[in-house]
């Protein structure tokens, strides 16, 4: 592929500096009256990647919090029998491959544990799914839509990181293929506190439902 003209590919992650989740309190209502059903969901756990979570300060706020969120919704999930899946960027792509995300991000992730690899403590089971991911939308050249339709699945209930960007995008392409969607407020992280609102305003009003760990949990409890 040619660079285009302007093109910079030095471009990178932030540094993201700490902010506090969302409180309950601050999840924006949804216009949607959709539940969480076992028997029709699955989990995505988007992108959290060392090199995604890197950019956080990994001690502080959000990063404790999410990462304590997410493994709650994956024990939850295990519990209930609901599929979990993963999406994972590959390291070290071609120009040609990575496209125009070289230009807004840089090369992206090297093909190196330290940046692919996702947390111990996050990292997925023999039996869950992991799909590579290439642009914005996890539904974007890969199999996710194939892979739901085949556990029988049209909800969707995601988690990680970056809220404003992959995951509302995810959120917007499981609207348009008519799979409802569920973004968990505060297993979300994202390069701000605005940008985190945002993103679960933006989802409220035009394409999932919002909310807590807590309440996703008691969801799938039942």
């Amino acid at each position: 592929m040619t660079p285009r003209s302007g093109s910079d590919h030095s471009s990178a992650l932030p540094g993201i500096a700490a902010y506090p989740m969302p409180a309950e309190d601050d999840i924006p209502a949804p216009r949607v009256g959709w539940s969480i059903d076992t028997d029709r969901c699955a989990l995505l756990v988007h992108d959290m990647q060392n090199y995604f979570l890197n950019a956080f300060q990994r001690d502080a706020e959000p990063i404790p919090e999410l990462t304590a969120n997410i493994a709650a919704l994956l024990e939850g999930s295990a519990r209930h029998g609901v599929p979990r899946i993963y999406t994972v960027q590959p390291g070290s792509q071609e120009p040609a491959r990575r496209g125009l995300l070289r230009d807004f991000w840089g090369e992206g992730l090297r093909d190196e544990a330290a940046h692919t690899s996702i947390p111990q403590e996050l990292a997925p089971a023999p039996e869950d799914t992991v799909l590579a991911k290439h642009r914005y939308s996890a539904f974007a050249r890969s199999d996710l839509q194939g892979v739901l339709r085949r556990m029988g699945r049209d909800q969707l209930v995601i988690c990680g990181v970056y809220a404003h960007i992959g995951v509302l995008m995810t959120a917007c392409d499981a609207f348009m293929r008519d799979i409802e969607t569920f973004v968990v407020a505060d297993a979300v992280a994202d390069f701000s506190a605005e940008d985190h609102a945002m993103a679960l305003s933006y989802a409220a009003r035009r394409c999932a439902v919002p909310m807590s760990t807590r309440a996703a949990l008691a969801a799938l409890d039942g």
